[in-house]
């Protein structure tokens, strides 16, 4: 379990510094974009596809990583009022539910990304498949985080958050 907790902080903790990566690109493109549309009356055609393909990877990621940091609101906001023996037993069920709707995330981004992967987007050069990798990405982490809830929940234990 500790190998598992030290593996998943770390990936964790990458995944929020790609992230907050992904997110200081999106904050340098647009400004970019509304400079070139509204001062030159030239916008660079690239901007917006690459904002957009970047808001992805950021949210779905960063999303990943809520599910283990327990950054979410609504799996914990109930559980409070439950009592302590049952509120274990809702925890793994509910983490059991995250971790299979993990399984779908990665299904059917594999299932749509394959399915466009030959078609280019425009403006960036870059494969439609590029918009649902994040999808699959982030529901194998997901998956991962919540096989690590489920053993922490079993021996009575909590996930420290990865930033801690």
């Amino acid at each position: 379990m500790r190998l598992l907790t030290r593996v998943n902080a770390r990936i964790a903790r990458a995944c929020m510094y790609f992230s907050v990566a992904g997110l200081l690109v999106i904050v340098a493109i647009v400004p970019f974009q509304v400079f070139g549309r509204y001062v030159m009356n030239d916008s660079p055609t690239w901007t917006e596809n690459l904002a957009l393909v970047l808001i992805l990877y950021v949210t779905l990621i960063g999303a990943a990583v809520g599910v283990r940091d327990a950054g979410h609101i609504g799996m914990e906001s109930l559980l409070v009022l439950a009592p302590e023996a049952v509120r274990n037993k809702l925890e793994i069920v509910i983490h059991v539910l995250v971790a299979i709707f993990g399984g779908y995330m990665v299904y059917n981004g594999w299932v749509l990304g394959t399915s466009v992967w030959p078609y280019k987007l425009p403006n960036i050069n870059l494969s439609e498949g590029v918009r649902y990798v994040p999808l699959a990405i982030s529901g194998a982490l997901i998956i991962l985080f919540c096989i690590e809830h489920v053993i922490a929940a079993i021996r009575g234990e909590e996930v420290v958050p990865a930033w801690h």
